[in-house]
């Protein structure tokens, strides 16, 4: 069985190559991201630092359950938005918000605070399916990888050294 040292270095490289399977649907196929999708590719890569540095630290049992605990919250952070933007994707076309401004239009203009509610409540723009992979739209796959990883983590943090 390998090492939490290993578990925590596979962690980081999943979240690597989805973050890199995300930059790559951006800049190579010109699908531009959601706030949405934007905030999930935040949890990914606080869940792959977290795992990276965990992974260069070796700590022990103490740090271990402190960085996977860590890597399980922004996991179920990124669960709930990916799972408010597949519900936003189901909704019927009448029922779809409207398209709202820009992230950055929002950021620079806005408190924080403000920020996080509009984007959390979804516009037209996370409405829309551009691409999907054995029925499931890229909220769905990213929701599965917070699930896989989470989880990963979550045994991380329960198991015996």
């Amino acid at each position: 069985m390998p090492s939490s040292r290993a578990w925590f270095a596979i962690i980081a490289v999943c979240c690597v190559g989805l973050l890199g399977f995300a930059f790559y649907q951006q800049y190579r196929a010109f699908m531009d991201p959601c706030p949405l999708c934007i905030f999930q590719r935040v949890a990914f890569l606080l869940m792959g630092l977290v795992a990276l540095l965990a992974a260069l630290h070796n700590p022990r049992r103490t740090g271990q359950r402190v960085y996977a605990s860590v890597i399980v919250v922004s996991a179920m952070l990124g669960a709930l938005v990916a799972g408010r933007h597949l519900w936003l994707q189901s909704l019927p076309p009448d029922q779809v918000p409207e398209c709202g401004p820009g992230l950055n239009y929002l950021l620079e203009n806005f408190p924080l605070t403000d920020v996080l509610s509009t984007v959390l409540l979804g516009s037209g723009s996370c409405a829309e399916v551009h691409w999907r992979l054995l029925g499931l739209s890229m909220p769905g796959w990213t929701l599965f990888w917070y699930l896989v990883l989470g989880s990963l983590a979550l045994w991380l943090a329960a198991r015996r050294a």
